[in-house]
């Protein structure tokens, strides 16, 4: 049976309704909700906002059933605690009165959070880049001591090949094309491994881009959205929120790092894994999609996911970025290529 057969005779995700979840709130915070309950947007869980009646700004999150374990989940509450105990700008998950972070609710896992509000901005002044390596550098001196091992490992032969092979037992990719697939996500698994040899592993946001960052006047930025925390090479939390190739970026890279370099060191030879970085992001996102399209039916931020065209063009995009891969590689043999 293939993955959207088993999908189709799952129960959809659905949680409970408005004055359950009105109720589990009162009852999990110890505390009196208004009427208000607002859903917002997420791709992959259900979220909603609740009010106190003291005015207490709250969000529910449901997480979806399946996508993390318990004990991943608890990490990430953990790892948020500890960022927010050492008064690093993130959003922690709220004590519930039984004193833990983590809630049941037949069979779902939910957790209770401030509601925080902000804008995100994707274009970083020289200020703002400056204070970005500042904050990401606190994150990851946490990020380095913090014990866990229920986080992925971000290595191309952990996440990518495990996301490679979801690909191919979901049935989406076109039979004519599973072939050329498996040889450009083979080769790139391959060729790629080798380069992330000797590099740091900490626990690292996993998903910094400009969405996952939120500025309000006169505040320091607030980095977050924890979910995809991950045990990676520091270089993965900088390159996502380059405007371009690290190559056209130098700018911002220096500034960047000579705010990182004021908490803690960072391996430059490390920014030559960009592109492998880049090129597992693909892999992801396309199982990322792949997820949505066999569990909710659709993906919601691409309407041509699935077509021969999607395919066939993310199959070409790969193959441009491991010969850029293999070029850069044939420079230096450390960490992928050249560095900042």
């Amino acid at each position: 049976m293939s993955m959207l057969d088993e999908q189709r005779e799952k129960k959809t995700f659905t949680p409970p309704l408005p004055d359950v979840v009105l109720n589990l709130t009162e009852k999990s915070l110890g505390l009196k909700c208004t009427n208000l309950f607002r859903p917002l947007n997420s791709y992959i869980n259900r979220v909603y906002e609740l009010l106190g009646v003291d005015d207490e700004q709250l969000i529910i999150k449901f997480y979806r059933p399946g996508r993390w374990s318990k004990e991943a989940l608890q990490e990430e509450h953990r790892f948020l605690l500890e960022l927010k105990e050492k008064e690093m700008p993130v959003i922690a998950p709220l004590a519930l009165v039984n004193g833990e972070t983590l809630g049941e609710y037949e069979n779902f896992l939910f957790a209770i959070f401030p509601k925080f509000g902000g804008r995100s901005n994707d274009e970083f002044n020289d200020d703002q880049w400056l204070e970005l390596g500042r904050l990401l550098a606190r994150v990851h001196t946490v990020g380095e001591r913090f014990k866990g091992t229920s986080r992925p490992v971000m290595l191309p032969a952990e996440t990518t090949r495990k996301q490679q092979q979801f690909l191919l037992g979901s049935d989406l990719i076109p039979k004519e094309m599973v072939a050329d697939f498996v040889e450009v996500t083979d080769q790139m698994i391959e060729e790629t491994s080798p380069l992330f040899e000797g590099a740091e592993m900490i626990h690292i946001h996993g998903d910094c881009h400009f969405s996952n960052i939120l500025q309000r006047p006169g505040e320091s930025l607030t980095l977050i959205d924890f979910d995809d925390m991950v045990l990676g090479t520091p270089a993965q939390d900088l390159w996502m929120l380059l405007p371009d190739v690290a190559e056209n970026c130098f700018v911002e890279i220096d500034l960047f790092l000579e705010g990182y370099e004021t908490f803690r060191p960072f391996d430059r030879r490390t920014i030559g894994l960009i592109e492998p970085l880049r090129a597992m992001r693909y892999v992801h996102y396309m199982a990322w999609c792949a997820y949505q399209a066999i569990e909710d039916g659709n993906v919601q931020v691409m309407e041509n996911f699935g077509s021969r065209e999607y395919w066939r063009s993310e199959i070409d995009d790969l193959r441009d970025l491991l010969a850029s891969i293999r070029k850069n590689a044939s420079k230096n043999t450390s960490f992928g290529g050249n560095c900042a």
